[in-house]
């Protein structure tokens, strides 16, 4: 599994930096971040571009906040 980070979220389109190989165009990713004052949250994102710079844009499939 190869793990990213999240670096930009602009209402529901996040991009991800990958240090290695970038996953596929319409791939899913699963991130778990905490939301303050209501605990962990999970989403699942649609990889839809790959920026470069080891970059990919995604579309969230819920809501971003506190991302």
């Amino acid at each position: 599994m190869n793990k990213g980070k999240v670096v930009q979220v602009i209402g529901p389109v996040v991009d991800v930096e990958f240090p290695g190989e970038l996953p596929a165009i319409y791939n899913a990713l699963s991130i778990e971040f905490d939301v303050p004052g209501q605990g962990r949250a999970t989403r699942t994102l649609e990889v839809e571009q790959h920026l470069g710079d080891n970059w990919v844009r995604c579309v969230c499939m819920g809501s971003t906040e506190g991302m």
